[in-house]
């Protein structure tokens, strides 16, 4: 059996932290879920750029774009939403046996509206209701302003799947705007099974502490730090206040392990993979760490429900002077301005290739 099925059969959902139109066209993603046990796809700006810059099937879109005089995200998001109901479609099977638990892909909304909850909002409503797949997430993410944004979307029916967490307590506001929603929908006599998934990013975390840490804490807070996060997602579930929106028809929001590829190339390729093993969550691995894991990955035990030693390895770096707090905020921060930097790039990759295709016209 391969460790995919393996960690599938443990309860946990694979998904792929990519799209391409070649993915789309050539039959890969089909043999990713045929093979590998893929379950649902994931996607931001950056995936984008890199398959707009790196294919030229998306050439024919962009000339009518630019025949339109389309710019921007004008152009850009009926390229993605073509991408993404192709895959939505091929996660149906998988969408309809589950019951909409899993099957799910990925949009995200603009992110140069990460600090204003309005026009998120608005974006959100707009971009799900193009997309007319039901399995289909809007990504929104979990800054401060984000949050209000992801109450107003569950409670108007959008699934959501809320990126940039990098805390358990950045995790716990998501999950509790996450449950807002659903409780609106509950007090208005509204069905309130609308679906989420809070996107809990580990690898940047041994990224931005790398070098600045005894060599015994290497590649070990990301972990850590998600740990604890697992631990506060099993006593939410546990939780009466959960219980009772599970009793009114609600459903949970799933914790899903996102930025998972291994950055350190002195580190196992499967090292986020493995000490992440846990039922009812969701791996969203690029794509590289996905064939990597299906062809020599190992399955260990699943995740400890108390946190494991995630305490003391956490105190372990305050000693060294890491501030937890201080540095997740930092990473939201950091993380939502990487997302501001690729869509500028990804808006001028399109605008490029229009420029070009008007001039050779």
């Amino acid at each position: 059996m391969k460790p995919t099925q393996k960690l599938h059969d443990l309860g946990q959902s694979l998904w792929l932290d990519n799209i391409t139109r070649d993915l789309l066209n050539n039959g890969t993603l089909q043999r990713y879920i045929d093979d590998l046990s893929v379950t649902g796809l994931t996607s931001n700006p950056t995936i984008f750029d890199n398959a707009i810059k790196n294919s030229a099937m998306y050439d024919e879109d962009i000339s009518r774009s630019a025949s339109a005089a389309r710019l921007g995200e004008d152009a850009f998001f009926p390229l993605a939403l073509a991408d993404l109901t192709r895959a939505a479609e091929l996660f149906q099977p998988t969408f309809a046996r589950t019951d909409g638990v899993d099957g799910w892909v990925s949009l995200e909304v603009s992110p140069l509206l990460a600090h204003d909850t309005n026009s998120t909002l608005a974006a959100a409503l707009d971009l799900h209701k193009r997309a007319g797949k039901p399995n289909l997430f809007i990504k929104i993410p979990g800054t401060a302003e984000g949050l209000a944004a992801i109450e107003a979307a569950i409670f108007a029916g959008v699934p959501v799947n809320v990126t940039l967490l990098f805390s358990r307590e950045q995790y716990i506001a998501a999950a509790e705007a996450y449950l807002r929603g659903v409780e609106r929908r509950i007090a208005a006599g509204l069905n309130p099974a609308v679906a989420s998934v809070a996107s809990l990013f580990v690898s940047r975390w041994d990224v931005a502490v790398g070098g600045k840490v005894p060599a015994e804490l290497t590649n070990r807070l990301g972990i850590a730090v998600a740990q604890r996060a697992y631990k506060a997602y099993l006593e939410l579930l546990a939780s009466p206040r959960f219980q009772r929106v599970a009793n009114g028809g609600g459903r949970a929001q799933r914790l899903l392990w996102a930025s998972t590829g291994t950055k350190d190339p002195k580190a196992s390729d499967d090292l986020y993979i493995k000490a992440l093993a846990a039922p009812f969550t969701v791996n969203t691995m690029p794509e590289g760490t996905l064939t990597a894991f299906g062809d020599h990955g190992t399955v260990g035990a699943a995740l400890a429900s108390d946190g494991g030693d995630c305490e003391t390895v956490l105190a372990s770096f305050a000693k060294t002077g890491i501030d937890i707090a201080t540095l997740a905020a930092r990473l939201q921060d950091e993380g939502a301005s990487s997302f501001v930097k690729s869509w500028h790039d990804l808006m001028a990759r399109i605008e490029s290739k229009q420029l070009s295709i008007r001039k050779a016209s």
